[in-house]
């Protein structure tokens, strides 16, 4: 059953990383508030299901609590401009997971896809335990 769930969660990180990636190539043709914001709250989003595939058996909100903390911490990292680093962020994958500098309003945008994504999963949870 635990092989079940960890493959819908990486279901889940697979749709997130598809809308992340459609998001940045073809923001143009999005509303300019989602092509702002969304890929930064679907970045968070899958970090939270990364935890909960991860962490299957473990309450929602550790899960929730984990992403938050990643999320905020490689946030901040940002203000860390060693060169070394910023060689890794240079890198396709070091700047998708590093990023590239600090905003506040990214805190804000995992915030919100972390909370959506963890109320997406309690929603689920509750239509499960009920049928």
């Amino acid at each position: 059953m635990i092989w079940r769930t960890r493959l819908g969660y990486g279901f889940a990180i697979l749709v997130a990383i598809i809308l992340g990636f459609g998001s940045r190539a073809y923001g143009d043709e999005l509303w300019p508030f989602l092509s702002d914001h969304v890929g930064d709250a679907l970045w968070a989003s899958m970090v939270y299901f990364g935890f909960r595939a991860l962490l299957p058996r473990s309450p929602l909100r550790h899960s929730l609590v984990l992403a938050l903390l990643v999320s905020y911490v490689i946030e901040f990292s940002q203000l860390y401009q060693a060169e070394w680093i910023n060689q890794i962020r240079g890198t396709l994958l070091g700047g998708l997971i590093l990023g590239h500098g600090f905003l506040w309003e990214d805190l804000v945008r995992y915030a919100v896809g972390i909370a959506l994504s963890f109320a997406l999963d309690a929603l689920y949870h509750l239509i499960k335990k009920n049928n």
